[in-house]
C-alpha cells in the first residue's frame, strides 16, 4: 500500500451462526471489487471487541447477543477508481442479494492515506 491509495473501511454485525455464510458472501464480493479495480479486500472476524460505555464497535453497530463484529476494508488505487466501482456495484442486484448481515447497521467510510509506513 502507498500514500496514494484510498481505503473503504467497514464495521458490521453478523449473526455468529452465519460465519461461513458471511465468508462465502465476502469472497464473492471481494471478487467483484477486484474485478472493478480494488487492490485487496480484507475481512476480520471479531475476537476481542470489548463493549464500551460511551463508544465502541459493538455499540456503534447495535450488536445483539447472537452476533459478532466484523471489521473489513477495501484498498483501492485511488478515490476515483473506488467511486466508479461503487457506482456500478451498488446498482448490481447480485451485490445486495442474500446479504448475511443487517446493512442498516453497517458503519462505513472512505479514507485518504495520512501515514503509510
Amino acid at each position: 500500500m502507498n500514500a496514494q491509495n484510498y481505503v473503504d473501511g467497514f464495521v458490521c454485525p453478523v449473526k455468529t451462526a452465519n460465519k461461513e455464510t458471511y465468508l462465502a458472501f465476502a469472497r464473492k464480493a471481494a471478487q467483484a471489487f477486484k474485478q472493478h479495480g480494488a487492490l485487496s479486500v480484507v475481512e476480520y472476524w471479531g475476537d476481542d471487541v470489548p463493549e464500551g460505555k460511551l463508544t465502541s464497535m459493538p455499540l456503534a453497530v447495535k450488536l445483539e447477543s447472537d452476533e459478532t463484529v466484523v471489521f473489513s476494508w477495501i484498498v483501492w488505487p485511488d478515490r476515483d477508481t473506488r467511486n466508479q466501482a461503487m457506482k456500478v456495484l451498488m446498482d448490481d442486484p447480485e451485490m445486495s442479494r442474500d446479504m448475511p448481515f443487517d446493512g442498516k447497521r453497517v458503519i462505513y467510510g472512505g479514507f485518504a492515506a495520512l501515514l503509510v509506513e
